[in-house]
C-alpha cells in the first residue's frame, strides 16, 4: 500500500502546479537530406516505401505522414523518426516532399 509520501500530486490549492509540464522532444539534428527508400526485409516479401531523416518534431512526422499516406492511397505508420508507406511510392513521395521544400535523395538501388 502506497503511504502519503508516494503519492504523485500534481495540484495543490495552496502553491499550485507542483510537477513541471513535460517538454516536447526537439526535432532530431541530422544533415538536412530526407531519404527516401523501399525495404522488403521482415515483411514476407511486401515492399515498404521508408522515409527517414525528415528534420521535425514527432507531431510534425506524424502529420506528414498522414498527409504522404493520404497522397499514395496506401496505409502506413510512424516508427521512431522514420515513416513506413505500404507499397512502392518512392516517385511520387520524392515530388511531393520536393514540393513541401525538403532536400530528398533517394536511397538504396
Amino acid at each position: 500500500m502506497k503511504g502519503f509520501d508516494d503519492l504523485d500530486i500534481v495540484f495543490s490549492t495552496d502553491q499550485g502546479r507542483i510537477k513541471p509540464e513535460k517538454k516536447k522532444p526537439a526535432a532530431p539534428k541530422g544533415d538536412g537530406i530526407v531519404r527516401v527508400g523501399r525495404e522488403t526485409k521482415g515483411r514476407k516479401g511486401a515492399g515498404v516505401t521508408v522515409i527517414s531523416g525528415v528534420p521535425t518534431h514527432p507531431e510534425g512526422l506524424k502529420d506528414l505522414a498522414k498527409k504522404l499516406k493520404r497522397k499514395c492511397g496506401g496505409g502506413g505508420t510512424v516508427k521512431g523518426q522514420t515513416i513506413e508507406v505500404q507499397g512502392d511510392h518512392r516517385d511520387l513521395i520524392v515530388t511531393e516532399l520536393e514540393k513541401l521544400g525538403y532536400t530528398v535523395k533517394r536511397a538504396g538501388g
